[in-house]
């Protein structure tokens, strides 16, 4: 063998396990993703493009060193315990969970996975952190909001709609942040003259028949709480706010740019933007507990004036000075 043959064979050979090794290090990190919403759900599509673009902006590049594993429910919340079950049996290297009762069937079910959940409602008030500071747990996060915007969104309806003095709150059931947003409501509802009515709804049959009878009576407006059958009936709400001509509330932007009048709420897609954050510090080797709860850091004021002239409403100029953004 000629020494040039040999030199050469023996530097493949000391190259071929650098370059393992190298391939070895790029193993294919899983977030697991479980969602109330449908696939095609523009909603749920453009939250997970938000997670995925932050985790490339950190350097992660999709295919290569991580996959985002989606799991769908389309508004089947029976299936939240098995289908949680089957993301934990997968063994990702974290969770990602999207509202406040995944992320609690997540905690019931999981002390080992880390869990980074966006979007929930004071994970304090419902038990899934013992600090904000210092979660305690294997899960941390960002809230949407505390509870007391409840009685900003009251605020917000009297002021664009003064002559409302009825409002139909939809609290979607089984959901403890509803509650406590309800709290709010009702704290808030004697200073500003209204009667406020709940109703607790579990899907479409029970959204329709819940807005028809309260729309009996004149003077009504209606906050729809975030939660799976608001979110996967949405679209419904929407017709029903607009074939009564009731002012309504939502709790996210989204929503007003398909078709309701008003939302108030945190930047969500900031949220997924933020958690990709957590989500590359933990698959670097943090631990949740280590990362505190984060609250939000952006709020939104938005209005859809279509919506508005559709129910014969007049905004006050002095409101629409305000609104971080129209739609029309």
């Amino acid at each position: 063998m000629r020494r040039r043959d040999f030199v050469g064979l023996v530097g493949g050979a000391a190259a071929w396990p650098l370059a393992a090794g190298a391939q070895q290090r790029e193993r294919v990190r899983r977030i697991g993703v479980l969602s109330t919403l449908g696939k095609n759900d523009p909603v749920v599509q453009t939250r997970i493009a938000a997670l995925a673009r932050g985790l490339r902006d950190l350097g992660w590049m999709e295919g290569r060193n991580f996959r985002i594993e989606h799991r769908f429910l389309a508004g089947r919340f029976d299936l939240i315990p098995s289908s949680v079950a089957d993301v934990v049996a997968s063994k990702p290297d974290v969770v990602h969970a999207g509202n406040t009762l995944i992320a609690q069937e997540f905690r019931r079910q999981t002390r080992t996975i880390p869990i980074v959940f966006v979007n929930v409602g004071d994970p304090v008030e419902t038990g899934m952190v013992a600090t904000l500071a210092r979660p305690g747990v294997n899960a941390t996060g960002f809230m949407n909001s505390e509870s007391e915007i409840g009685g900003k969104w009251l605020e917000l309806l009297k002021e664009i709609a003064p002559t409302v003095s009825r409002v139909l709150v939809l609290v979607n059931s089984g959901i403890d942040t509803n509650q406590n947003f309800l709290r709010r409501i009702e704290a808030a509802a004697p200073s500003l003259s209204i009667q406020v009515s709940s109703a607790a709804i579990r899907d479409g049959g029970e959204i329709e028949r819940a807005i028809e009878a309260f729309a009996r009576e004149p003077n009504a407006g209606l906050i729809a709480l975030s939660g799976g059958p608001v979110s996967n009936r949405r679209r419904l709400i929407f017709a029903l706010a607009g074939r009564y001509r009731l002012p309504a509330v939502f709790q996210f932007r989204e929503y007003v740019t398909e078709g309701g009048l008003m939302s108030y709420s945190a930047d969500v897609l900031d949220m997924y933007r933020r958690s990709a954050s957590y989500v590359d510090r933990i698959l670097k080797g943090e631990k949740p507990d280590d990362l505190p709860v984060q609250a939000p850091t952006k709020y939104e004021l938005v209005v859809n004036i279509n919506a508005a002239k559709a129910i014969g409403l007049t905004i006050p100029a002095s409101f629409l000075l305000r609104v971080d953004e129209v739609f029309e």
